[in-house]
């Protein structure tokens, strides 16, 4: 049998280029020999692998293999720092997002500052009632509480990140893996058209796939100056996606790139 073969349980290219990614930048370097060795696919899936890792901006190609771009970590902003940032554009996302929920409805909000918006615009429509939400927030969750009981706020629990104020795995999965919602507001830190929804964070970005999966309508909230960007931690592709909403101040391009896939795109402030 040659070696060089790729067996039946290759991953899906998209999953299978994130942990090759992952496992570069724990490594530092890493053989094209190993990586075949360690996904069980052909020295040329290899190459064109890496080959899309470093058009992402995410290793860089050496003889026989490839390390972390020599680049210093995009530095995560912390949530009191992302408030500061396009908050008026963030209100506008905000109040279109609340304005898809129904009384009678279950929703699942994300952590972030644009979801934080969400959640203050679902506490001002005193016309919601018997509304669900369940949150990794902890920020998120307190925003929430003048609406209870109208609401109904369950927190999935698990372990605590500082910088967010989110609760990611071990034992938030097991709570989002119960549910099945019938809107979910994900935030993110990049929407691209062939790379999909992004998280400049890998622990946060697993809860929001999760989140993207438990419920029937995926609602992705960006801001404008997320749109075209492309980070580590992949959310899923767009077509995992029903809704995004964005900001008037996205690029039309940018927008109609992203409708032209079947994605609706809300642009709120936009007449």
């Amino acid at each position: 049998m040659d070696a060089d073969r790729e067996t039946p349980t290759v991953l899906p290219a998209v999953l299978r280029r994130r942990q090759m990614g992952e496992l570069i930048a724990a490594r530092g370097f890493v053989k094209v020999v190993e990586l075949s060795r360690t996904f069980g696919i052909s020295g040329v899936t290899v190459r064109s692998d890496l080959d899309a890792l470093e058009r992402m901006r995410l290793i860089l190609r050496v003889h026989g293999g490839a390390v972390p771009r020599q680049t210093p970590p995009e530095r995560e902003t912390s949530f009191e720092e992302s408030l500061e940032s396009s908050s008026a554009a963030k209100e506008r996302i905000g109040a279109a997002a609340a304005a898809l929920v129904r009384t009678g409805q279950s929703v699942l909000l994300d952590v972030g500052s644009t979801t934080l918006a969400v959640a203050r615009a679902l506490v001002a429509r005193a016309d919601l009632r018997d509304v669900t939400v369940v949150t990794n927030g902890l920020t998120i969750a307190l925003e929430l509480e003048p609406a209870v009981p109208r609401f109904t706020v369950v927190v999935t629990g698990g372990t605590l990140r500082p910088l967010q104020h989110s609760l990611v795995d071990p034992l938030a999965r097991p709570v989002l893996e119960q549910v099945h919602a019938d809107i979910a507001f994900i935030g993110c830190n990049g929407v691209d058209v062939e790379r999909g929804v992004t998280n400049v964070n890998l622990p946060e970005a697993e809860i929001k796939r999760l989140m993207l999966g438990a419920s029937a309508r995926p609602v992705v909230v960006a801001d404008s100056s997320k749109l075209g960007r492309v980070h580590l931690g992949a959310i899923g592709p767009l077509s995992d996606v029903d809704t995004v909403i964005t900001d008037d101040g996205a690029a039309v391009a940018r927008v109609e790139a992203i409708r032209a896939t079947g994605v609706e795109v809300i642009v709120a402030g936009r007449s």
